[in-house]
């Protein structure tokens, strides 16, 4: 199967705010010049030969180390560059948010709409937001009925509560108050809920420097036109680098003629990958996919085992200390790698806590936590071969869980495997359903490896 895109983008042709012309391509490539857009002539962009949507691919053979095309900062929608920048400047204070992007979210509900904005040529490649297939615009039915056990309906409905605040509590009085600006009926809820996916699937977050990664928060994020075309996948052949006055996509391994140019946006799990981009990368592409065991999942484990009201207590206590220990919470995940527990150190404390007897966590306890370096290094060390090397306490305890994991789920593996084998089957299912599905199906295979590792 064909790598998956980074997001699907929408149909060329004219504005549906009539803004557009007949070719936005073309548009968009004139207005890339005006701005000081400097591309390579070894690169074109084109839907023809892309795997879905725009796309860059190499019309000449490119080597590592390459400079596709170099961006100006003064040409990256922000909002520091938008028209209104003075505005979101002086309310600086009032725009403040858990997300951090309301003022980009603003910036963009001007830009987007206002008819002499320096931006619609940029735009122009989106006739409308309605391509945008976040999870966030399913149908709660839907959502739950594909997507359960995944973690997805419950990120999105916290982006969904958070997306209603934001712009009743911040968006809503800011816009009242500049009525010559922005008006409701046009910036509504539903465009500002569009705005949100289109930030999460297109925008950028410029690294910090390693001096400033535990004294500032992270920088907020910005839309880098000709950046965002590049489709994504895990596997990918170009990245972008950042400098003061400029930044470029460079070339990290050598490209074809005709082949596609691929970015990143990191390590993404399939499960990341459809909440906040719209797609998942086919089995086996995404070598960064992973799955989760709730942190609740092995308490719950444990007190099934717990045969009296004396373990149950204890399990009880063990769990609280965890929590003091800041291991656990109610809401936290142990992340499961395809190689490796991403979360060792976490799950590897949990499992021996939960699995010491009475005399033994007393004496933990009063240690408040604390071991032999040696020991303590040896336990936080999770990959697939320590996994299997597991006292079989800890073993039992990890297998019950994962058994409760994916009881969470509306479908068993082989059901899937054998969807995935039938092309013809595969083949009648929706867009939706195959991205559901490819986000089930690795998650799965990951916790059955883990099954048969500490069996």
């Amino acid at each position: 199967m064909a790598s998956a895109p980074k997001r699907p983008k929408a149909a060329a042709g004219s504005s549906a705010r009539g803004k557009g012309s007949a070719d936005p391509l073309s548009g968009f490539l004139a207005w890339c010049g005006r701005a000081g857009v400097e591309l390579s002539p070894k690169v074109r962009l084109s839907r023809e030969g892309a795997v879905a949507g725009y796309g860059m691919l190499a019309a000449e053979e490119l080597e590592a180390g390459e400079v596709l095309f170099t961006i100006p900062r003064a040409a990256l929608l922000s909002q520091h560059t938008s028209s209104i920048q003075a505005l979101l400047q002086e309310a600086q204070e009032s725009l403040q948010s858990q997300s951090g992007w309301v003022p980009l979210l603003l910036a963009l509900l001007h830009e987007y709409t206002a008819s002499n904005s320096h931006w619609q040529p940029y735009f122009s490649l989106w006739e409308d937001f309605r391509s945008l297939d976040h999870p966030m615009f399913w149908p709660e039915e839907e959502r739950g009925r594909l997507l359960q056990g995944t973690g997805i309906p419950e990120a999105v409905d916290k982006d969904l509560a958070n997306i209603h605040l934001e712009y009743t509590s911040i968006i809503l009085p800011f816009m009242e108050s500049h009525p010559n600006v922005f008006d409701p009926k046009l910036h509504t809820l539903e465009l500002y809920k569009q705005l949100v996916a289109f930030v999460m699937a297109y925008s950028f977050q410029e690294p910090l420097e390693e001096e400033d990664e535990d004294e500032k928060g992270p920088n907020p994020p910005m839309m880098v036109p000709v950046a965002d075309i590049l489709n994504h996948v895990a596997n990918h052949n170009a990245n972008l680098e950042y400098s003061p006055q400029c930044l470029r996509m460079v070339t990290t391994q050598p490209v074809g003629k005709g082949q596609e140019i691929f970015n990143t946006y990191g390590q993404m799990a399939n499960w990341q990958l459809l909440h906040m981009y719209g797609f998942a990368e086919p089995y086996p592409s995404n070598t960064n996919d992973t799955a989760d065991i709730q942190m609740v999942t092995v308490r719950k484990a444990a007190l099934q085992r717990a045969k009296s009201e004396a373990q149950q207590q204890l399990v009880s206590e063990q769990w609280d200390f965890l929590c003091q220990l800041e291991m656990v919470g109610e809401e936290g995940a142990f992340v499961l790698g395809w190689d490796e527990v991403l979360t060792e150190e976490e799950l590897s404390t949990t499992l021996k806590v939960l699995c010491m007897s009475e005399e033994e966590f007393k004496e933990y306890k009063e240690q408040d936590g604390w071991e032999d370096d040696s020991e303590e290094e040896e336990n936080s060390t999770l990959s697939n071969e320590a996994l299997s090397r597991l006292k079989t306490p800890c073993k039992k305890l990890l297998y019950d869980s994962v058994l409760l994991t994916l009881e969470s789920y509306r479908s068993d593996l082989k059901a899937e495997q054998d969807l995935l084998n039938n092309k013809e089957a595969y083949e009648k299912l929706s867009r939706r359903e195959q991205q559901a599905l490819h986000v089930r199906y690795g998650q799965k295979r990951i916790l059955h490896q883990l099954l048969e590792l500490v069996h």
